[in-house]
């Protein structure tokens, strides 16, 4: 049985549209939901309106006085904070991320009864270019409370290592949800919707070979809240291999999806060579990347096996799986010829 895992292949991956018209809306209205109860665990200084509107800035980097420096110019459609009043005080806070306590935080002035407001002001850093690069910027806009209290009206997170440095113009962005990442320090990189199912050797029907080996099937929904690397968004796609194998009999791929950081891939992509007993030892590794014409860019992605760190005896380090990726599989495991649906957030692998 050792080399089983060797000898596991592929049926073409297919668009399929199958249930996910009906589930999509309730999945990702768990999603947020489930996001809204975590935080609220935090919740120090947040407001229960949902975000909405765009910022406008743009991002410099001075050589010569070796400053990064984000022009924030202004904000149009901010959520109303104070219903009664029908007003919101907004201003504009950023961190480079992860570590956000080392640079600090840089605000804007406040901005008083107005969601549309304008600030044309310069946030710096004094910070070497090759560090600069490994971080990320949380740009968020707040409602300013007298008492203190706070509320989040939006954010948007960039990668700064592969920001477009030539572009220096201002650039309209659609202000985001609260991400975990500036709250407690998660590289946050997104969230998977997918499903998957096993269909144990001779499972279907009367044959006693249908199927003839055990087969995993996987359905890649979507990915919401991406990494912005462009103004435009990203051009992302999903990598699928099943290890140990990492032959092209192996590979399976997504459709790029274009200048969107909530892609809808809607995808299935079915493996058979299965036997149950391959499971334990077997990882399904899904990436999700962002196209270029020179290099594809990593954005994240997530690992589903058991996570004991051995591959058929062997010690791996690709074995990794979280908590929650773990459970996932688990589950699947349990249940032969059930779709198990899943929300995983994605992880730097």
């Amino acid at each position: 049985e050792s080399d089983t895992a060797s000898e596991l292949s592929f049926q073409l991956g297919r668009h399929k549209k199958s249930p996910s018209t009906g589930s999509h809306s309730s999945d990702m209205a768990s999603v947020s939901s489930v996001s809204g109860s975590v935080l609220s665990v935090y919740s120090g200084d947040f407001g229960s309106v949902d975000a909405q509107g765009t910022v406008e800035f743009a991002l410099d980097y001075d050589e010569k006085n070796r400053e990064f420096q984000v022009h924030v110019s202004q904000c149009r459609g901010l959520a109303v904070v104070d219903e009664r009043k029908g007003r919101s005080d907004p201003y504009v806070k950023t961190y480079l991320l992860p570590d956000k306590a080392r640079m600090g935080k840089r605000k804007t002035s406040v901005r008083k009864r107005t969601v549309n407001p304008v600030y044309n002001e310069v946030l710096r850093y004094k910070i070497e270019k090759m560090v600069l690069l490994i971080q990320k910027l949380n740009l968020s806009v707040w409602h300013n409370d007298p008492l203190g209290r706070n509320s989040f009206l939006g954010e948007i997170e960039i990668d700064l290592a592969s920001w477009d440095w030539s572009n220096r113009k201002l650039n309209w962005y659609p202000l985001k949800p609260r991400s975990l990442s500036a709250v407690n320090g998660v590289d946050h990189r997104g969230v998977m919707s997918l499903s998957i199912k096993y269909v144990p050797p001779g499972s279907l029907g009367e044959c006693p070979r249908n199927p003839p080996s055990g087969e995993v099937h996987i359905w890649v929904k979507d990915v919401k809240d991406l990494l912005q690397l462009r103004p435009s968004g990203v051009d992302s796609f999903v990598k699928c291999y099943v290890l140990p194998d990492t032959s092209k009999k192996s590979y399976q791929k997504t459709r790029v999806i274009k200048r969107d950081t909530n892609p809808v891939f809607n995808h299935t992509i079915v493996y058979d060579g299965f036997h149950t007993e391959d499971l334990k030892d077997a990882c399904v590794e899904l990436t999700v990347w962002d196209h270029e014409k020179l290099t594809n860019h990593f954005l994240g992605g997530i690992r589903l096996g058991l996570g004991t760190g051995l591959s058929y005896g062997i010690s791996v380090d690709w074995m990794d799986s979280t908590q929650e990726e773990v459970a996932f599989w688990q589950e699947m495991m349990l249940a032969a010829n059930e779709w198990i649906e899943g929300l995983l957030p994605l992880r730097s692998l």
